[in-house]
């Protein structure tokens, strides 16, 4: 095809055919009726006004008008501007006669037409015949019978909306004419390649996905699309496709969007924007998502709500759901029916003034309330609803926060409870919110808005626990602080208002002792106090505070792991608080941990208490120790992070000795280097970090380095009077730079108090290692004697002690070599290298080989997998397994956790290349 049409879209080439071809029979004498329909935005006024184009160039006269809903009470409107169209310059007036009828009106401007049309043939072009005013539309009625009984040269081209809407549409243009007068055309929507061709056509070097964009953004509406094609097309780049019309610039897009909205319908605008208000998005503060996650949505199809919201006719508004999905405005991928592109919804939202977005969110939270639709689902309406000012409100919204929260999406419980904040509350209701949102805030590292939360709550006149709670809570995050002083003063303060709750004053004292720890000063003031009313008036100390006494006494270096652990046991056996146990716990976890009861210490710190309460963290930072205690730096808890401070903790301790333990030199320089240490506050986190970074750079070859960041460990824990190498044997570990570095004076002053104090706590663990290095460092007999002798205590200590004894055989290795007995130093260094290996333990592996090559030896192979790869421990469970006991039987029979038995079997069966537990039998064979 050429000429005029041949650039149309496919779709439209049918409707501009049937036009050329209503206009020849109107050249020729016999006119008639062609009505194109389509939905809104198909181009029907486009291929319109080409075919009218056309018709002129041909030399007919062509009288137009653009019905609008704005002219429709104008009677006989539409029919004057046709008129008006077509007279030339200098003609008279149409005559007007106010007391004339409709008929009589109708007839005389019947003959203006049939003037025009005596003058050479016609084509009347009416636009949007569905709302022309109603004396205009029996007129164009009429006039249709006229061309056809009269033979006039007169082509009618009526568009009309034609579409499935919300509100039942009137009878068509075509109903009462004869079909054999009226040639009809639908208008389809473009295709996918239709549509994108189009995209091609104005941005020839665009993507497939770029493409893929704007077809779904223009909704398979020629008018949508075309208009954001202008708009990105001023931007004079090729630029992403936004999700706010907002971003568009100069806003045809936005225009077309709203154009479309008023001439959908009353109804079915109505219905479009409630559906584009129920899709909103509430911004989420440092959520790094915009909105609800596609869990959080309804899962029954929106059609009953948008017709209860919108009052529809409920059949309507699914018709219309499936008809605009089909059109391509809307998409279900998911099931539920949603607009194409958020930049499609987000242009029919800024149609919707913000009061009645606020009212429709509002009756969608009643209404899924009432439908029994999951919390977040109602609370997620209510975050854009602005207060409701009903008791169900912060209900709903604190039962939302807590299903985030245990789901582990922190920043939507924290929009949920601000905005429950924003409903009435009592002072009770209030006092607990806060506490709650503070203690969120200040886990997210957002101290500086906890602590007025916290503040506000105290002054409220709450329960005594609740002001307890508010109080320990406020003290936490000053503590995190740095102003532990201010943070022991308000505990002091909540403390002379709980006569009658001993409960909660245990409650407040095992909280001061704890957070006394923040503060060196301040820890020597409170323990000196709690170890003098221990002595005097042991009754009104706590069982948490004694614990945490207890936990002081083994950092001072004054108790054994034993006698500890009977204490702690005692202690766990006495009733406590349910605000105060965290503290018994926390303290026994960590004592429990230091004794190598590991899995008694793994059953204390799995017991966590709420977020608002201090030990939280403290406890899930036990469990980080018990991972590294057990060598595994690579299975650390997750979800530790840094609370209320920016500065190290005593995971990222863990994780740099883990990199370091297994060869990974450069990611370890790198989190060595991410912190400076002479800018971070004093703590616990700090000192663990000081002693993994000299760890980090002994391995890297720099003694000095690391000597300095030992000795500074040991400066700062001496301080705060911890002094047993419990923490962290910052002694034995400056005692062996101190012997690379020439000076092996002060190495043995350090390796041997290193030792006095490991055997007061008495642990293989802390023993073995300080028999070890104060062997290296003495050397000759005696230091052999020393190194065979940490050998044989760590053999008998737990599994958990694996990689104390592979330094401890290579210490015992060298020390042969030295004494010629390299025979003996073979088997023992080959032995260490086998249990390195098996450890994951590169950097042991290493210095086992180098040791090996040293005593004149090739290191050889060792075995890395197979029976005979495996430990005591994993051989053991794996015979019990393949005998067929179940995880739970083998943990009763070797007195073990159950998580324990489940580590082994999963190393036993990466060793044994199995995957289920019916090969074990074959695949232990007789070994």
């Amino acid at each position: 095809m050429s000429g005029p049409y041949s650039e149309q879209p496919r779709e439209h080439r049918g409707a501009t055919e049937l036009l050329a071809t209503g206009a020849a029979r109107a050249r020729a004498g016999k006119g008639g009726v062609v009505l194109l329909r389509g939905a809104t935005g198909t181009g029907r006024t486009t291929v319109l006004e080409t075919a009218a184009e056309a018709a002129a160039g041909q030399g007919m006269r062509v009288l137009r008008a653009r019905c609008s809903a704005a002219d429709a009470s104008v009677p006989f409107g539409a029919v004057l501007q046709l008129l008006r169209s077509g007279a030339g310059p200098g003609a008279p007036a149409l005559a007007w006669d106010d007391a004339a009828g409709e008929r009589e009106h109708g007839d005389r401007l019947r003959q203006s037409l049939l003037t025009h049309a005596g003058e050479s043939p016609l084509v009347v072009a009416v636009d949007d015949v569905h709302l022309a005013d109603a004396p205009s539309y029996r007129w164009l009625v009429e006039t249709a019978r006229h061309v056809d009984q009269l033979r006039l040269p007169v082509l009618l081209a009526v568009t009309e909306r034609g579409q499935y809407d919300v509100d039942r549409p009137a009878p068509g243009f075509a109903r009462g004419l004869s079909p054999s007068l009226v040639r009809t055309h639908t208008l389809a929507p473009p295709t996918a390649d239709a549509a994108a061709g189009l995209v091609r056509a104005r941005f020839p070097s665009a993507t497939a996905s770029w493409i893929e964009a704007c077809t779904r953004a223009g909704a398979a509406s020629p008018l949508l699309l075309r208009a954001l094609l202008d708009d990105l097309e001023a931007s004079g780049t090729l630029p992403a496709v936004p999700e706010s019309a907002a971003a568009l610039y100069p806003g045809a897009y936005a225009a077309a969007v709203s154009w479309w909205l008023e001439n959908a319908g009353a109804g079915t605008a109505e219905v479009a924007c409630v559906l584009a208000a129920l899709d909103e998005e509430p911004a989420r503060e440092g959520s790094g998502h915009s909105g609800l996650r596609g869990g959080e949505r309804p899962a029954e199809h929106p059609g009953p709500l948008l017709a209860e919201l919108s009052g529809a006719d409920p059949a309507r508004v699914a018709g219309w759901l499936t008809a605009m999905t089909q059109m391509g405005l809307l998409c279900a991928d998911d099931g539920r029916p949603r607009y194409s592109h958020p930049l499609l919804r987000d242009a029919v939202l800024a149609c919707v003034p913000a009061t009645r977005r606020s009212e429709i969110h509002r009756a969608a939270a009643e209404a899924a309330l009432r439908r029994g639709a999951p919390p977040e689902t109602v609370a997620g309406h209510l975050l854009l609803s602005g207060p409701v000012g009903e008791s169900w409100s912060p209900v709903a919204l604190h039962a939302a926060s807590s299903l985030a929260l245990g789901a582990g999406r922190t920043c939507d419980a924290l929009a949920y409870l601000r905005r429950a904040l924003e409903e009435p509350l009592s002072d009770l209701h209030r006092q607990r919110l806060l506490t709650e949102l503070g203690s969120l805030e200040y886990a997210g590292s957002q101290a500086s808005a906890a602590i007025p939360r916290f503040t506000e709550a105290l002054a409220l006149a709450g329960t005594p626990r609740d002001r307890v709670s508010a109080a320990v809570a406020l003290g936490t995050a000053l503590a995190g602080r740095g102003s532990t002083r201010a943070a022991l003063e308000v505990l002091r303060s909540a403390d002379g208002q709980l006569a009658g709750h001993p409960g909660l004053a245990s409650t407040l004292q095992g909280a001061t002792v704890f957070l006394s720890d923040q503060d060196k000063t301040v820890r020597r003031e409170v323990y000196r106090w709690l170890r003098d009313t221990t002595e005097r008036t042991p009754e009104l100390v706590s069982p948490a505070a004694q614990a945490l006494l207890v936990r002081y006494a083994a950092t001072a270096g004054l108790i054994s792991a034993d006698e500890a652990m009977r204490k702690v046991r005692v202690l766990l056996a006495e009733p406590s608080d349910p605000l105060a146990e965290p503290f018994l716990l926390g303290a026994a976890a960590t004592v429990a941990q230091w004794a190598d009861e590991l899995d008694e210490a793994e059953e204390l710190a799995g017991r966590l208490p709420h977020l608002s309460h201090p030990m939280h963290m403290a406890l899930l930072h036990v469990r980080a120790d018990i991972a590294a205690s057990r060598g595994e730096y690579t299975r650390l808890p997750a979800g530790l992070t840094t609370v209320g401070t920016t500065g190290p903790t005593p995971v990222h301790a863990h994780v740099l000795t883990g990199l370091v333990e297994a060869g990974r030199t450069a990611e370890a320089r790198r989190l060595a280097d991410a912190f400076d240490l002479r800018e971070a506050p004093d703590s616990w986190g700090r000192n663990r970090l000081l002693h993994a970074r000299g760890l980090q750079r002994a391995a890297g070859g720099d003694p000095a380095g690391a000597l300095h960041d030992f000795l500074e460990c040991g400066r700062r824990q001496t301080e705060r009077q911890v002094v047993s190498p419990v923490v962290t044997p910052w002694r034995s570990s400056a005692a062996l730079c101190c012997l690379v570095l020439g000076s092996p004076g002060q190495a043995l002053v350090l390796a041997e108090e290193e030792l006095r104090l490991a055997r007061i706590w008495g642990t293989p663990r802390t023993v073995g290692r300080a028999l070890r290095v104060l062997g290296t460092v003495t050397g000759g007999r005696r230091g052999l004697l020393m190194a065979e002798e940490a050998v044989r205590l760590l053999r008998e200590a737990p599994a958990a002690v694996e990689s104390e004894l592979v330094s401890a055989l290579i210490a015992r290795g060298r020390a042969l070599t030295a004494a010629g007995e390299r025979s003996h130093a073979r088997r023992c260094l080959r032995e260490a290298c086998e249990r390195a290996e098996r450890l994951g333990a590169a950097r042991l592996r290493t210095l086992a080989e180098q040791s090996l090559r040293e005593g004149g030896a090739r290191p050889g192979v060792t075995t890395r997998t197979g029976a005979r790869s495996l430990t005591v421990s994993e051989r053991r469970i794996a015979r019990l397994a393949a005998d067929g006991h179940t995880n739970t039987e083998i943990a009763g029979l070797l007195h073990l956790a159950r998580r324990t038995v489940e580590t082994h079997l999963t190393n036993t069966y990466r060793k044994l290349g199995i995957h289920r537990r019916v090969e074990l039998v074959t695949s232990l064979g007789s070994d």
